[in-house]
């Protein structure tokens, strides 16, 4: 019996195996997530088919070339791309010469054609040009001789790929033979599995390079809306990262157990980029209110106006007491101190106009007080401060009076909303839940739905204190200073006291220095100063464990 009657013998007698192994394989396919794995497991799947020596998978490109992806050669001890991390360096095969089809390279033909090739040995071979081949096997001693070339077909009848196979061989036996007929339609289903699993692969990719952009591209509207927000949706998510990596790389404490998986990750991402979209709907003149007057434009500028007015005022009625022969100096001194209190009013003025952290009762009494003076406008006497600039010049802290505030507030309940209309896979389900919890407050005094912490996801609170960290450090607001890092640990410090953020969080936050990861690629060098970490770590620890009340008798014996 020769060798090829034992082959083909062993191939019928191996059909049906062949035919379980191929569905396996193809189930394997079908639910193979990492793209380098599925290439990789196209290319061993045939060679073990057919017990070919090597192996090589190319992709069509978009300029109509083919890319090595995968190569193999069991004899050579050649692995290169897949999951091996090395980089194929091989030029792409043109499918077209100076504007004509590429027939001579037999993978360009199939992809071209469409049709599989199987040439028992490359070197008889009339209709294709196989020179580099025997110029390889003349540097390497190696000797190619069957070639199988299957083209990978997708659901659209379109050619994605290219799948070789080179030198079958007895199993056993380093004996080279060709191709069957048998092994041929194996492959060429296995081609036609690998092409369904490709494309979907490559579908599911391109969707979510879209909805990536999608995401990329509402999180530039929200801060291109406003110039005094530009990058806070791009820092708030790396900030959140940067904490739930950190969370993920604790083997004890309350974090141990903390793991995200892929989709996780993924959910993490898309919830950090869309967690102020809701601003989308924000009024810009408050977005963007720099001064406690501003509207669509500072009406500190109509105040300064009145005292203008007042201060001409002040020069015609010392011009016509002169005139009607009153005592200069008397005169010119009433003047002075009158256009002093005018010039101190107005400096005032301008000055709680910026907002601060605090604005005292004295402040606001004086503000009260000015309001009450007249000015005259076409023989009109109105109030020096209308009752909104009173409301407005009186804000406490910041520029944002209560409507405002509200207004501001009321982007993460429309946030919620559009991303609750949104119909996310279930790997993406918990993305209302972090982008629309970073404004609550562990003890239920948060908005908009006064949520407590245990009814909030980790990731929820992760995100929350990046928003806090972003918010007290950045650079581009108006209405403040960037706050060091010691004042914004100081500050965060107070807010777990008063069980506003996560104090467990906060103390990785501090203990693995996360803000300082944080502060090397976006805080200003003059904001970046000593942080105490041990103190807090030891203050952190108190409010945990504080120490027990005095015993009645003790109270007692110190009265």
């Amino acid at each position: 019996m020769s060798s090829v009657d034992v082959i083909d013998r062993q191939a019928k007698q191996g059909a049906a195996s062949a035919l379980k192994w191929l569905i396996d394989l193809g189930i394997a396919l079908s639910a193979e997530r990492n793209s380098a794995r599925l290439l990789e497991r196209i290319v061993l799947g045939a060679k073990e088919l057919t017990n070919a020596d090597g192996g090589t998978l190319y992709l069509r490109t978009a300029n109509d070339t083919l890319r090595f992806v995968i190569l193999r050669n069991d004899t050579l001890n050649v692995a290169m791309g897949g999951t091996t991390g090395k980089v194929i360096t091989f030029p792409e095969l043109p499918m077209f010469k100076d504007g004509q089809p590429n027939h001579n390279n037999v993978a360009t033909h199939v992809a071209l054609t469409s049709t599989t090739i199987n040439i028992p040995d490359a070197y008889t071979a009339e209709n294709f040009d196989f020179s580099g081949t025997k110029k390889f096997d003349e540097t390497t001693g190696y000797r190619s001789k069957s070639f199988l070339t299957v083209p990978l077909r997708n659901h659209q009848a379109e050619v994605v790929g290219v799948l070789q196979l080179i030198n079958a061989q007895i199993p056993g036996s380093k004996e080279v033979l060709g191709f069957t007929e048998d092994q041929q339609e194996l492959v060429e289903a296995l081609a036609s599995q690998a092409a369904v699993a490709l494309t979907n692969q490559q579908l599911i990719a391109e969707q979510r390079n879209l909805f990536d952009a999608f995401i990329n591209i509402m999180a530039a509207a929200v801060d291109a809306k406003s110039a005094y927000t530009g990058g806070h949706c791009q820092r708030v998510p790396v900030l959140t990262e940067m904490l739930a990596e950190t969370a993920c790389n604790q083997s004890d404490g309350p974090f141990a157990d903390f793991a995200l998986n892929e989709d996780q990750w993924y959910e993490l991402k898309v919830a950090g980029g869309l967690h102020d979209v809701g601003k989308v709907t924000t009024p810009v003149h408050v977005m963007d209110k720099s001064t406690k007057l501003e509207t669509i434009f500072d009406r500190i500028t109509e105040v300064r106006t009145r005292y203008e007015v007042l201060r001409r005022d002040a020069e015609i009625e010392y011009l016509r007491g002169v005139v009607d022969g009153g005592n200069e100096e008397e005169l010119r001194v009433k003047r002075d101190a009158r256009l002093i209190r005018l010039d101190d009013e107005i400096a005032f003025l301008k000055q709680v106009n910026v907002g601060g952290e605090f604005l005292p009762d004295p402040k606001i009494d004086r503000i009260k007080a000015i309001a009450t003076q007249e000015w005259e406008l076409e023989s009109e006497k109105r109030p020096l401060l209308d009752e909104n600039e009173v409301m407005n010049l009186s804000i406490r802290r910041g520029t944002l009076n209560d409507d405002e505030r509200k207004i501001i507030n009321d982007h993460i309940v429309i946030t919620i909303q559009m991303l609750e209309a949104l119909p996310f896979p279930k790997t993406m389900k918990n993305v209302p839940e972090i982008a629309g919890g970073h404004h609550e407050k562990m003890d239920g005094t948060g908005y908009p739905r006064g949520l407590t912490r245990d009814q909030l996801s980790l990731p929820a609170r992760m995100m929350g204190i990046a928003d806090i960290f972003e918010a007290l450090t950045a650079a581009d607001r108006p209405y403040k200073k960037p706050k060091t890092l010691s004042e914004s640990m100081q500050i965060m410090f107070f807010m777990v006291k008063d069980k506003h953020i996560d104090i467990d969080l906060f103390e990785l936050f501090l203990r693995e220095r996360v803000f300082e990861k944080y502060a090397e690629r976006f805080l200003l060098p003059e904001q970046i100063d000593t942080v105490d970490v041990d103190k807090y770590l030891g203050q952190l620890e108190a409010i945990r464990n504080p120490p027990p009340p005095p015993a009645e008798g003790a109270q007692e014996k110190r009265a």
